[in-house]
């Protein structure tokens, strides 16, 4: 049987840098090179993964947006889950109605881009912005019309706990949120997207791609939680959080102690 193993990034494969370190790195380097199907699922986009993963060399389709595309190793986009046009203007309309800092990711020109309001950035989105200056999907916008351009598919919203959390109640039902305190800068995240881009959805259209018969996963998250429930097996890093535990097959090392790695070395059949 073929097996496809795929890992979330952030407090998975990554250490607390973050980054992979030189044993991820070359574990798992060979692991692919002997024929092992190896990939992630990520949230973040494939140019903020590849500053971070850069010593590993996939060569497999990736996950990333939290499921909203499955790219290619050279970013090609194979499948995307975008919103509704009318979805798309009723939730940026609502998050501009309470003055919250938007950071608005589309397709345009079939080009993926992300748009804000370059006027008027909290501290926070200010800083996600600023860590971000020369990436060629950078769009600034003069005004909030501007935001509203092409294809969207992703809302990223920093800062006040109060307007995020509200935003997250109002929605959580009818697309795919995920709330949560950043482990790197303690600030607040709201993230939504389409209800259709997860990363369940886009792991089983990975493994039918790949002919894969079997999914092995690992992960930390609650955005990991849903491609725990369409896995073979599942396994949470020692500093995953409780809930992802109860669904594991089994808990394994941590994150700064490379545990995706060690275990797929000591799994992984020849």
């Amino acid at each position: 049987m073929k097996t496809l193993y795929v890992t979330d990034l952030d407090g998975t494969l990554l250490d607390s840098t973050p980054k992979t370190s030189e044993y991820t790195n070359s574990t798992i380097n060979s692991l692919i090179n002997a024929g092992a199907v190896i990939t992630y699922a990520t949230a973040r986009s494939l140019v903020t993964t590849k500053l971070v993963t850069n010593g590993l060399t996939f060569e497999y389709p990736l996950v990333v947006h939290n499921g909203t595309f499955i790219v290619d190793k050279d970013g090609n986009i194979l499948s995307k889950n975008i919103f509704d046009k009318n979805d798309a203007v009723e939730i940026l309309n609502t998050i501009l109605s309470v003055e919250l800092s938007p950071v608005v990711f589309s397709l345009i020109d079939g080009k993926q881009k992300f748009s804000y309001l370059k006027d008027s950035l909290n501290k926070e989105t200010k800083a996600f912005i600023d860590a971000r200056k020369t990436d060629p999907r950078n769009r600034p916008a003069n005004s909030s019309d501007e935001l509203f351009d092409g294809e969207l598919y992703y809302f990223t919203l920093i800062g006040d706990e109060n307007k995020t959390s509200t935003l997250y109640e109002m929605y959580k039902e009818r697309f795919q949120c995920y709330y949560q305190k950043d482990m790197y800068s303690g600030d607040y995240w709201l993230e939504i997207t389409p209800k259709s881009a997860t990363k369940a959805n886009a792991v089983k259209q990975l493994a039918r791609l790949l002919n894969c018969d079997r999914i092995v996963a690992f992960g930390d998250g609650i955005n990991d939680i849903e491609m725990f429930s369409i896995a073979d097996e599942c396994y949470a890093v020692e500093n995953a959080v409780d809930k992802l535990k109860e669904l594991s097959t089994d808990v394994i090392r941590s994150n700064t102690e490379d545990g995706v790695a060690h275990w797929l070395i000591e799994n992984i059949k020849e």
